[in-house]
């Protein structure tokens, strides 16, 4: 039997930006729309950028490998940093994409076992480990 979990704990698999743009690149899209080419501005929008990104594919994976970044989503519980605080050890947590801090992760425990944190995309925690951590983050 599957349980449903509430909303606001399920992980978002997006996250919303906002932009500016021209009236007349604006209408153009809106154009293009219109025409039945694009679903609404955002079809549009995330189309322009996957293309984009699908050109630079490879300075993409050449700075991933440089960086060692993790691609994709990486999740710590706090089972998993309670480990990393037996073992004396500390992350350098490196992720391209998004990070998630479990819910029940205290800022004591974030701090005592997460030495840097670099997350391009999105990082999801409580304000107060973001807060605690907020000197460790590139």
């Amino acid at each position: 039997m599957l349980s449903m979990l509430p909303n606001k704990l399920k992980p978002a698999d997006s996250e919303k930006i906002t932009i500016n743009l021209g009236f007349v690149d604006l209408g153009q899209i809106d154009l293009l729309v219109a025409e039945s080419f694009y679903g609404n501005r955002s079809d549009f929008i995330r189309t322009a950028i996957r293309n984009q990104l699908r050109s630079h594919a490879d300075a993409v994976q050449q700075v991933v490998a440089r960086k060692m970044l993790v691609l994709g989503m990486q999740h710590f519980s706090a089972d998993d940093l309670r480990a990393v605080q037996a073992a004396g050890q500390k992350l350098q947590i490196r992720v391209l994409g998004l990070a998630t801090i479990a819910a029940d992760v205290t800022p004591e425990l974030a701090l005592a076992t997460i030495d840097s944190i670099d997350v391009l995309g999105a990082l999801q925690a409580s304000t107060e480990v973001k807060a605690a951590l907020a000197s460790r983050q590139r």
